[in-house]
This record gives structure tokens, sequence and C-alpha cells, in this order.
């Protein structure tokens, strides 16, 4: 059953964050809260930073079309190419049933599936891992690190990652950012940011070669730890891809709202 009151958090969560995340990397970003629109975009080299999403309860087909091209138009009328982050449990059963269509006629590619995620789960224990060190991301050279994980991870060029985050003093100042090293080599990372009362997890990655071992668990769950130490939140909340989606259940986080994201057809 679509939980409508998980989706509402689960978008209100990225819209809290993204617009800490885009306004540090560009304070003349795009960052708008229209009719039904959201929209958080960097118009940066890092993708995940040019984002829309769609933010009204309760949705129907005919709704649901009009934000769809309104959006599609926004995401053309920039330089650099991001994603719309749709939540799915926002929408009545009519919008849900025409989403491939609704997409398709306002000129949109699904790109890849997610899932909200949240749960009422800290504190947690203090983790360990038999190969691993952590450190908190408090220098560029770290900050580096972290980006270019992400961009292996994910598949982006080292120059998106880094347009991303490198010299951010937000992140070396506000985020309970962590790097997980190995042999003095750092091969996984995780964060946490305080948002409308929750802790919010992001930008965890794994360097490819280094995956299934832990790892991404291991420094969710020091991020989290160190998060809730400084905070003294209990909730905390994620947007997960599918390969991160069986990590976190075992930490403590409950999946809610699917969600898609799509991009402009070229």
């Amino acid at each position: 059953m679509p939980d409508l009151a998980a989706a509402v958090e689960s978008v209100a969560q990225l819209s809290t964050v993204w617009r800490a995340m885009v306004l540090d990397r560009d304070e003349r970003a795009d960052v708008r809260d229209l009719p039904g629109i959201a929209v958080r975009w960097a118009d940066c080299r890092f993708a995940f930073w040019n984002a829309i999403t769609l933010n009204e309860a309760g949705a129907d087909r005919e709704l649901l079309e009009k934000r769809l091209a309104e959006a599609a138009d926004i995401m053309r009328s920039k330089q650099r190419p991001g994603f719309l982050w749709l939540f799915e449990d926002l929408l009545v059963d009519d919008a849900r049933d025409a989403l491939d269509e609704a997409a398709r006629r306002a000129g949109l590619v699904h790109a890849f599936p997610g899932t909200g995620m949240a749960g009422d789960l800290l504190p947690l224990p203090e983790p360990h891992h038999p190969d691993l060190t952590f450190e908190r991301v408090t220098t560029d050279e770290q900050l580096t690190a972290y980006a270019d994980i992400n961009s292996r991870a994910y598949g982006f060029d080292l120059a998106d990652g880094r347009d991303g985050i490198a010299g951010s003093v937000l992140w070396k100042r506000d985020v309970h950012a962590y790097l997980a090293v190995r042999d003095g080599t750092p091969v996984a990372c995780a964060a946490t940011v305080e948002a409308q009362g929750r802790l919010f997890v992001i930008l965890v990655a794994t360097e490819p070669d280094h995956q299934r071992r832990g790892y991404g668990e291991s420094v969710t769950r020091k991020a989290l730890y160190e998060g809730a130490r400084a905070t003294g939140l209990t909730r905390a909340t994620l947007h997960a891809t599918v390969a991160g989606a069986p990590v976190y259940p075992r930490i403590g986080f409950e999946p809610n709202s699917p969600m898609r994201f799509y991009t402009p057809a070229s």
C-alpha cells in the first residue's frame, strides 16, 4: 500500500538538503518552490546537484501530466544535465498507472529506479570493521578523495564529482562526512547532515574494486553514529539506488516510497 506520509517526509527531506547543497555550489543557483515543483539546480557538472522534484500529495493523472511537462521544460532550459526525482507514493492510483505514458508525452526518459527509506534507529553502537579506520572529512584533500570515490562508484568523470563538493566549507564544517580507509587508502565514504529534525544520509559510495565487503555499511554506520552523537537526533532518512538498497535495512532503515529518476530525451 502507498505510504503518503512517508513520501511527503521523503520529498521534504530532499528539498531541504538539496537547497543547502545547491546553494553551497553557487549562491546564484536556481532554487525555487513553484506550484507542485521544487527546483534545486546548481547547473554544475555533478548531475545529482541538478534536481527537480514534484511535491504535491495526491496528484491525479491530469495534474501529473501538467507538472511533468513543466518540469521537462525547466530541465531543457539548463546547460548541464540532471534528474527529475519522482516519488510514486505522492500520486493517486490513476496517475501511477499512467506514469510511463505521461513521462513519454513530456519527453522524459526513465534513467533508473530508487527508493526512499527512513527509520527511528538512532543512536547506533559505534561501528568497527577489521579492515578499516574512519576519518572525518576536514581537509580539501579528504574532500577530493570523497568526491573521487563517488565519481568512480557512479561512473562519473572525476571532474564531475569534484565540481560537486571539492573545496566546500559546508562539507568540512556542517556535514558529518567520513572516509573508510584501508591500508592508508580511502575505499568508501558516507555522510549525514541535519535536516528538519532528522539525519539525512547522503552520497554513500564504495570504490568499485572494494565493494561487497561491508565497507559501505560500516562507514554509513559511522556517519550515523557521529551525526547522532553531535545532534541528539533519533530519526534518519535517505534515498537509495538499487545497488545500495540492500545495505540499509541491515542498519534499521525501512523502505517507503518507490522513486523514479528521469532525464529529458535527447
